[in-house]
């Protein structure tokens, strides 16, 4: 059985600077907290890696560390490097592991020890009176850089503003890391599109260091947002085969079904090819209720949408899909409801 004992560090060591994701767990030994001191004592707090294979966390956190080397910190910070095993795979997560972006406080899922493990992190954070919380991710599809919060909070969507105007406020699902630290403070997750790309890496890194220096967070909305409302979380049922290029399979979804994100579809659009008249697709709203006949439909031998809607985080990955999620539907929030 893995060790899964928390490590706490307060010094950098030189190799991380310059360590691939694929070494970290042999630098590191697991999951660690890197605590480092900076001319405000209260922390901002970063977490990567909690999927082993979205490296841009790690990647931001080394430019930022490479450019503080020879100065203090703004403020102080606390690094949360998480599934270490996994990033050493290069896989979201092992098979038999719980995805750790799932098992933060206020998860649904069964105790594990990986959920101790976070709500000690989270118990460690509070004492050190965190000042805000930034979680950093990736996408496999194709998709915008955006941030997410959990709270229609104007401190919340003040920072999720710093990194664009994009924002996306979601409820589910349960159990990540964003929504366990919104019990602490402004909280916030970066989506910051491939893994990998030097785009995503400066975008965080910079967005990293501009919360470095901020001395507040404004307790007011920010004057310009296109916000938009997580509404349903789409799978795949049990059973059914589905695939992107065999015609013979259940359900043979569009090979271009990823280029659909963050696109305002009209109802009627096609997502792919079935062969039954069941709805291969589960939808579940933010309270855990099967929404799937308010959104889709076969007809023809067609899955269909039965309404105007704006999908996110539309995958074309299998493994991916079988593992979390096929993606998401959202609709446009009033600005008026952020305030």
């Amino acid at each position: 059985m893995a060790d899964l004992t928390l490590r706490q560090l307060s010094r950098l060591p030189p190799e991380l600077l310059e360590a691939d994701a694929r070494d970290l767990h042999a630098l590191l030994g697991g999951p660690t907290l890197l605590h480092l001191d900076g001319r405000d004592p209260r922390p901002l707090f970063v977490s990567v890696l909690l999927h082993g294979n979205e490296i841009t966390g790690l990647l931001a956190v080394q430019r930022l560390l490479r450019k503080y080397r020879t100065h203090p910190l703004p403020r102080s910070l606390t690094v949360f490097f998480g599934n270490t095993r996994a990033a050493a795979a290069g896989v979201r997560r092992l098979d038999g592991q719980p995805d750790y972006n799932r098992v933060w406080p206020g998860t649904d899922r069964p105790d594990c020890p990986e959920a101790r493990l976070m709500a000690e992190v989270q118990d460690i954070m509070r004492r050190r009176r965190v000042f805000a919380s930034i979680d950093v991710h990736n996408n496999t599809g194709v998709n915008p850089h955006y941030a997410c919060v959990n709270r229609l909070d104007p401190r919340f969507l003040h920072l999720a503003s710093l990194f664009g105007r994009l924002v996306v406020y979601f409820l589910r699902p349960r159990g990540v890391q964003s929504m366990a630290f919104a019990e602490l403070c402004p909280a916030v997750t970066l989506e910051c599109g491939k893994p990998g790309a030097d785009r995503g890496t400066e975008h965080a890194c910079d967005f990293i260091d501009t919360c470095l220096h901020l001395a507040s967070i404004p307790d007011r909305p920010p004057p310009y947002l296109d916000l938009f409302h997580t509404v349903a979380q789409v799978k795949i049922r049990d059973g059914v085969r589905f695939s992107f290029t065999d015609e013979t399979a259940d359900l043979v979804l569009r090979s271009d079904l990823d280029r659909l994100n963050f696109t305002e579809l009209p109802a009627g659009i096609a997502w792919g090819e079935v062969h039954g008249d069941t709805v291969p697709l589960a939808a579940v709203d933010e309270d855990g209720r099967d929404v799937t006949g308010r959104y889709f439909a076969v007809a023809s031998g067609k899955l269909v949408l039965r309404q105007p809607v704006m999908p996110s985080m539309l995958t074309l990955d299998e493994r991916i899909i079988r593992q979390d999620c096929l993606g998401y539907l959202m609709e446009r929030l009033d600005g008026t409801e952020a305030g």
